[in-house]
This record gives structure tokens, C-alpha cells and sequence, in this order.
């Protein structure tokens, strides 16, 4: 399978838009996932701390394993901290605290391992290029990686970070409101698994906050559009996250849920919905990509993206009795047609 050419390929410098991608899966371990990663992509595999590593210096940039939760590796916060004065006493009792803290985090990791996934943070990848990463994939499945099918605790997903084409609030507000109008379509595409579901990660968007952007005359200027997203969604856990996007944009944003440590700000979308189906044959991030291939097609659409928001917004903004009698009405006209 080969990547589709989204409508705007390039991006603001005028090169091929990249994709970043994030994989999470249970039943290969970070040492043993670098290796696997080092031999498909060369470079060099580095140990940061027990339960991270990177593969360094391939073609496309630096992937980062590890296991994915924050409390087996070392604390940032911790790491920066300094002895409380020059003295042989308080450096002895700083290095104590520093062995103890990395001894502690790695028991965690240890103890965890099995319990918790690993995910593997790729490079950005040239869009007309995923074709080659999708090796990654089919030899995770083959030495043993388990995705979100394998077991019904399994809430894995594959993340995609495509870099926009325009840093214009036009071109930003077109999108979201062509994903607005494709997720319920991207949801059955994908066939999201119900462990999936019912865990917060990748919840869909407010109705209401659908209804605001999707009217005929919602024109935000960039301010309006973030402090609108912040307001219906004050969490990261979204099928499209725009926290890291409108981090970037504006790092300046006076409001903390812009600015907490586990965004980090980059001119990308974070498409937060497919499954991590690595059984399922010929599945990858190519197939993903080509699904959001096709809001970004929508997005294109002026006169499409226009007429399918009014009918959704009309739609949804009728009382109750009126659907109630347009659905009796679609099912009476069934009922009476010829077979």
C-alpha cells in the first residue's frame, strides 16, 4: 500500500510535509524493540536510562523506545536539582539522593514491565515515504508484539503527528472542521476497539463545540479559535488534540493548559484515534494516513466542507420532535418501497 498525496503536500518551507508516528504495543521490551528498530533503519542504539533508549543518527532522524509511563524513568524536575550549598557534605547527600531516585525509578520499570506498554516515538517522516516505515510494523508483529486486538486490556493506539501546510488561521480552522464532519466516519473505518472506547485517550469532541465551529459564520481570529478549543475541551484526551499545535503557535497564551510539561509545542496536528492493529496483515501508518488523507481532501472542498457543516449543523440544532419525525418519516418511506 502507498501513501495518497494529501491536497497541500508541502509545508511551509516549501519541502514535503512530515508525519510523526507513535506506536504502542505489549510483549517486546524497550532493549529488545531498539534492537529490531537499529537493524531495520541502521544508526546507533543508546541506552538513556534502564527503560528508554534511542536509535540515533538513521535516515530520518533520532527514535526514541521506551516504556510509556513517566514514573520508570528519571524525573526532568529531580535531574536539574543542585546541592544546597558547596559543601563535601550536602554534594555526598545530592549524589545519594540522585542514585536512590534512579535505582527507585528503575525498580518501577522493572515491576511494571508487562503491565504497561511500550511505545516507540519516530522521526518525522516524509509523507510520500511511510511506505518505508510500515516495515516497522509487520517485524514487530513477527517477533512477538501484541496490539489493541491481542487482548481486551489492550488499549493501544497509533499516533499521527502530520505537519500542517499553513500556520494561517483559515487553513487551521478548515480542518478541524473537516474532522468535526469525518469522525464518525473514521470511527467505523477503523472499527475503534472497545477497550479503546471506554478509556478517556482519544474521546470525540463535544457536540456542542461541533455545532459553534461548524456554524456559517464562525470566523475566529487565532486567539478566539484556542481560548474555543480550551473552553469545550479543557483536556488533552481527544481524538484530535490541538494542544501541541496551538502551543507552537502561540507559547505566549496565557492559559496553563497551554503551557503543562507533557505538551511538547510542534506545527503538527495530533491525530490521537486508530487502533494499534498490528495483526491485522498489510496495516500500518500507511492505512491510517490515507484515512486522514481524506479529511484533509474535505477540508479542500470549500463548497463541500460549506454544505455538509449547514447540514449538520441544522440537523443537530432541531428540537427533539422535529428528528423524532424525520426519522419516522425515513422509516416509513423503507418501509414502503419496493424491495
Amino acid at each position: 500500500m502507498l501513501p495518497q498525496s494529501p491536497p497541500e503536500p508541502l509545508n511551509v518551507q516549501g519541502k514535503p510535509r512530515r508525519i510523526g508516528v507513535e506506536i504502542e504495543f505489549a510483549g517486546l521490551p524497550p532493549q529488545q524493540t531498539g534492537e529490531l528498530v537499529r537493524d531495520l533503519f541502521g544508526g546507533e542504539l543508546q541506552q538513556v536510562s534502564p527503560h528508554r533508549l534511542k536509535v540515533v543518527n538513521t535516515h530520518w532522524g533520532e527514535f526514541i523506545i521506551e516504556l510509556d509511563t513517566q514514573y520508570a524513568h528519571p524525573d526532568n524536575r529531580m535531574l536539574k536539582q543542585t546541592p544546597h550549598s558547596d559543601t563535601e557534605w550536602e554534594r555526598q547527600r545530592h549524589q545519594m539522593r540522585m542514585e536512590f531516585h534512579h535505582k527507585t525509578r528503575e525498580l518501577i520499570g522493572d515491576v511494571v514491565m508487562g503491565l504497561v506498554p511500550t511505545e516507540i516515538v519516530c522521526p518525522p517522516v516524509p509523507w510520500n515515504e511511510l511506505d518505508k516505515l510500515d516495515n516497522l510494523f509487520a517485524a514487530l508483529h513477527a517477533h512477538g508484539a501484541k496490539g489493541t486486538d491481542a487482548s481486551l486490556l489492550y488499549g493501544f493506539g497509533l499516533h499521527l503527528n502530520p505537519e500542517v501546510a499553513s500556520l494561517e488561521t483559515n487553513y487551521l480552522l478548515r480542518q478541524l472542521q473537516a474532522y468535526l464532519l469525518m469522525a464518525a466516519w473514521l470511527r467505523k473505518e477503523i472499527d475503534i476497539d472497545i477497550t479503546r472506547e471506554v478509556l478517556p485517550h482519544a474521546n470525540p469532541f463535544p457536540k456542542h463545540y461541533a455545532i459553534q465551529v461548524l456554524s456559517p459564520d464562525y470566523a475566529p481570529d487565532l486567539d478566539t479559535l484556542i481560548a474555543d478549543y480550551i473552553s469545550f475541551n479543557p483536556t488533552r484526551n481527544r481524538e484530535l488534540d490541538l494542544y501541541p499545535l496551538f502551543a507552537f503557535l502561540r507559547p505566549d497564551y496565557p492559559d496553563p493548559l497551554i503551557h503543562t510539561s507533557l505538551i511538547k509545542p510542534r506545527p503538527t496536528f495530533h491525530y490521537r484515534l486508530p487502533n494499534a492493529q498490528l495483526s491485522q496483515r498489510g496495516w500500518g501508518a500507511v492505512m491510517e494516513w490515507n484515512r486522514w488523507v481524506a479529511v484533509e481532501r474535505l477540508a479542500a472542498d470549500s463548497k463541500e466542507l460549506r454544505e455538509r457543516a449547514g447540514r449538520f449543523v441544522s440537523l443537530n440544532t432541531q428540537s427533539l420532535m422535529t428528528r423524532m419525525a424525520g426519522k419516522l418519516r425515513s422509516w416509513i418511506k423503507e418501509v414502503r418501497s419496493p424491495s
